[in-house]
């Protein structure tokens, strides 16, 4: 048995108890626009931006759809963050999740008939910057430019740069040669466990910071490539980034991310009023200083899973209600904290219900109630001339499967 046969075989054990366990896979994206991906790391060191980039496309018949977890070194970080071994959890992880591919062509042209607006994309504690395909590809479908950015704060489970070769390295035949960058050495980045004793709001408030910088920094990289500034890609794509240049509504520009990534937003958008205003999917609110929410000028959408959250976490997301700035909430009913991440679409029901990758609620309806009001609430606060206002009862919780706010009690003193 072959490594592709013996995929299919384990993945089809896993599978079992799915009653449509041939449709494991990511939705494809439903906006009139063909979606494109590629990846770009501006800067090798640990100072430089890096995001995998979600753009309208070409339609091309042969564009390649990259992988979903690019490489065996991701599984491992994804082994370091669940405290299991490296050696079983590759062979779990590549079995289960190593054929999957993501819903957008690699490297295919850029195409628009209009300026797109601008999202940057933060994910969650552990995760990488493919792992929040369904939404980013959606959003690109829809008309937006996403730069998902992979965090150098030891927060993803795995993230790469390069670094220099040393002259030994350069002497040394033995030492692996990048082709692209010959004189450059791949590092690895890991997850970054609490250590004993260690104080983790102040690890996280450390972390949450340089989050906000890193977004903050990707979209100072996408201003340049929308002028007509020549960029290097360490990464030396196929990606023509000349067909950027003047392609971004610069004037719409919005953050959107997941728990970790709902606090990195909301800190980013008071570090930069360029955000026009932020989505918050299940926020993780503990890394935020409390004093900057005075500070946070920007319309908030807060869209939370029913099982996830607790009153000390809402209470925080109710201390930004403002009577003058939109910041609405709603809670997706059945849903658990990994129904925004892929993971929900890529297990079989009693498999993804055991890891709670899967809620109650059908993976697929609470990701499109997550999407179109996503885009309701930009097409809103954006001034976008868009459909997406069908969708605006959505940002009041009206839908069967919506509760407007929070299903969760809070007593007066907590809030």
């Amino acid at each position: 048995m072959n490594l592709s046969d013996q995929r299919r075989h384990t993945r089809g054990f896993f599978a079992m108890g799915n009653t449509c366990s041939n449709t494991l896979g990511i939705p494809p994206a439903k906006g009139p626009n063909a979606v494109g991906c590629t990846d770009f790391m501006m800067d090798h060191t640990t100072q430089g931006s890096f995001f995998r980039l979600y753009y309208p496309c070409q339609v091309t018949e042969t564009a390649e759809r990259p992988d979903w977890v690019p490489c065996r070194e991701y599984f491992n970080g994804l082994a370091d963050f669940l405290k299991i071994s490296r050696t079983l959890s590759e062979r779990i992880f590549n079995c289960l999740f190593g054929s999957f591919k993501i819903p957008a062509s690699l490297d295919a042209p850029f195409k628009s008939n209009e300026k797109c607006p601008v999202v940057i994309f933060s994910h969650g504690l552990g995760a990488f910057r493919t792992l929040y395909s369904a939404i980013c590809a959606e959003l690109a479908s829809q008309g937006f430019i996403v730069a998902s950015v992979e965090h150098r704060d030891q927060s993803a489970s795995a993230t790469y740069y390069f670094r220099e070769k040393t002259e030994e390295e350069k002497a040394n035949k033995n030492v692996p040669i990048n082709s692209a960058q010959p004189n450059l050495v791949e590092e690895w980045m890991y997850y970054r466990n609490l250590q004993h004793r260690e104080n983790e709001f102040s690890l996280r408030n450390t972390q949450v910071k340089q989050r906000a910088d890193e977004c903050i920094l990707a979209l100072d990289k996408l201003t340049e490539i929308n002028s007509g500034i020549s960029v290097q890609n360490v990464l030396q794509t196929q990606f023509d980034w000349t067909t950027l240049e003047n392609s971004m509504d610069l004037c719409r520009i919005s953050a959107v991310g997941h728990s970790f990534g709902g606090a990195t937003v909301i800190e980013a958008l008071c570090k930069e009023v360029k955000f026009k205003c932020a989505i918050a999917l299940d926020a993780w609110m503990f890394p935020l200083d409390e004093e900057i929410f005075p500070r946070v000028k920007q319309p908030i959408f807060f869209i939370n899973s029913e099982k996830f959250q607790w009153a000390g976490n809402i209470s925080r997301m109710k201390k930004l209600e403002s009577a003058v700035i939109q910041r609405k909430m709603v809670t997706i009913r059945g849903a658990v904290h990994q129904s925004f991440p892929d993971f929900t679409f890529l297990t079989s029901n009693w498999i993804g219900k055991l890891m709670k990758l899967k809620g109650d609620i059908n993976p697929e309806i609470a990701m499109d109630l997550c999407n179109k009001a996503t885009l309701a609430f930009l097409q809103r606060h954006l001034g976008l001339q868009k459909n997406f206002n069908q969708w605006d009862p959505l940002i009041d919780g009206r839908d069967e499967n919506l509760i407007p706010g929070t299903n969760i009690t809070l007593l007066q003193s907590a809030i």
